[in-house]
């Protein structure tokens, strides 16, 4: 028999044994239930810890595709940021050498206007200035005695040969050895550049205006420099002093036919005043008849009225008196024009300065200052409205003086710097302020001249307010015949 464990022990009752043996067994399954239930809950920790394993292990394997992403995106976004400016960097190059190119090509092309316009008269007059004159000589004479003069000494300086001449040759050249043929050739030379320089020189004088005088002068010195330049080869040259003769016979010839024109027209002006002249002493002379008829007529009126006073009744007295008092008021005004008319024909200074405006003409600000020595000045000054302006004139100020003339020079002078037209000085239109005006006549020692400040502009007032009306009228009808269109739509949508 099998070695027991048991053996030593004492003998036990058959039941003890048995419960023992049923608690150890109690016992066992207890334990190995607890185990089995910590195994499963073990378990299911596992599987949860597996299952938020695998969720980290995906989420991060997210966060490596996003990292990867942003890296391809970064990468590419790097690389369209160095193309973008690859682009703009060439671009900008493009630029700068469009700038350069541009301010090259503008520097050519003003270049080739300033010389096209040397030959072209349709480019602007701006393009190469405005003549200034150089000579001061008082008649149309003089400029001609000075231009014969400026001719005989280029005839002077053509006939000299040496460097000292108009055109010389600065080397001695031979022709197949022989100093007098090539001497031959130097002299065909010189008269071919005289005839081609003095062709040039006369067709800019010639065709001189004073709207081109200062591109004929460039085209002259254009010439020079282009004759002398293919005379390089030939060692021709044209002299600076005989191109400084060519330029002053331009100048004299413009300034001798401005002379001339402006002769003219002062001789025109002189002839129009004393047509204007002739003119008023023809009215006052007229005046001086007629208020001579006048006092004559008056007067034997006043007689007949007076015969007929003695043997009227009391009835017909009382309308003869007062015929004679009006028939004396009548004979005074007569006599009163006659003395007027005697002292202005006496009296040849006496006139009237007037200040006039036309703001529907020539707008604000913009007076006329003339004079008159008509016996009625406003017949003036509605000649000057009839039909030369749009508007007719309002007058400021009507000022008469014994010296008329002196009044309206000084005047001029004063205001020389603010006249509307710098050229002819015989427009007498300024632009001043009425007050400087009153100012100037004030120093002129004559305080009793009344000036109107408003103008009335009474037909070029209403001629606006026209405008405005027709105007307003031609909105209120659009207005009306949009709001025609519109209304069938609303009555649709009602």
């Amino acid at each position: 028999m099998p070695h027991s464990a048991f053996a030593n022990l004492p003998p036990l009752p058959f039941l003890v044994i048995s419960a023992l043996l049923a608690v150890v067994l109690f016992i066992f399954m207890a334990r190995l239930k607890s185990t089995k239930r910590e195994l499963e809950n073990s378990k299911q920790e596992t599987e949860k810890a597996s299952q938020t394993l695998a969720d980290y292990e995906m989420q991060y394997s997210g966060i490596i595709n996003v990292d990867k992403e942003i890296e391809v995106r970064e990468h590419a976004s790097k690389v369209r940021q160095d193309e973008a400016n690859a682009v703009f960097l060439e671009v900008t190059n493009d630029i700068e050498q469009l700038k350069s190119s541009y301010k090259e090509k503008k520097g050519i092309y003003d270049s080739l206007i300033h010389k096209i316009g040397i030959y072209d008269d349709d480019v602007e007059l701006l393009e190469l200035g405005f003549y200034e004159p150089h000579f001061d000589f008082d008649t149309a004479e003089q400029f001609k005695e000075k231009i014969r003069e400026c001719k005989d000494f280029q005839k002077d300086l053509l006939r000299m040969k040496d460097t000292s001449g108009a055109i010389y040759c600065t080397t001695e050249w031979t022709v197949g050895n022989s100093k007098v043929e090539g001497k031959k050739m130097t002299d065909r030379g010189i008269r071919l550049t005289a005839r081609a320089f003095n062709n040039e020189c006369e067709a800019a004088i010639a065709n001189c205006t004073w709207k081109n005088v200062v591109k004929m002068e460039a085209r002259i010195n254009k010439a020079f420099e282009a004759i002398n330049k293919l005379n390089e080869s030939n060692m021709i040259v044209i002299s600076n002093k005989y191109l400084q003769l060519k330029v002053e016979e331009l100048r004299l010839t413009h300034e001798h036919r401005e002379k001339k024109q402006a002769e003219k027209e002062e001789q025109a002006e002189i002839k129009a005043q004393m047509r204007g002249e002739a003119k008023i002493e023809a009215e006052i002379k007229k005046a001086e008849q007629e208020a001579i008829r006048e006092e004559a007529r008056f007067s034997k009126a006043l007689v007949t009225a007076r015969k007929q006073l003695e043997s009227a009744n009391d009835e017909a007295r009382s309308k003869l008196e007062e015929q004679i008092a009006q028939l004396q008021s009548d004979l005074e005004a007569a006599e009163q024009k006659h003395q007027r008319a005697q002292s202005m024909a006496e009296q040849t200074k006496q006139g009237h300065v007037y200040v006039i405006s036309n703001i529907g003409s020539f707008g604000e600000n913009v007076y006329k200052i003339g004079m008159t020595r008509r016996l009625e000045p406003m017949d003036r000054v509605k000649e000057l409205g009839d039909a030369s302006v749009p508007f007719s004139f309002d007058v400021h100020a009507m000022i008469h003086t014994t010296d008329a003339p002196s009044l309206e020079k000084e005047l001029h002078r004063v205001f020389d710097n603010n006249r509307l037209n710098m050229v002819n000085r015989r427009k007498e239109f300024f632009q001043v302020d009425l007050s400087d005006i009153k100012k100037a006549v004030k120093n002129f020692d004559i305080d009793d001249a009344e000036f109107i400040e408003t103008a009335v502009a009474q037909d070029f007032n209403e001629t606006r307010a026209m405008r405005k009306q027709a105007e307003l009228k031609e909105a209120i009808e659009l207005g009306a015949i949009l709001t025609k269109t519109k209304q069938p739509e609303f009555a649709e949508s009602i």
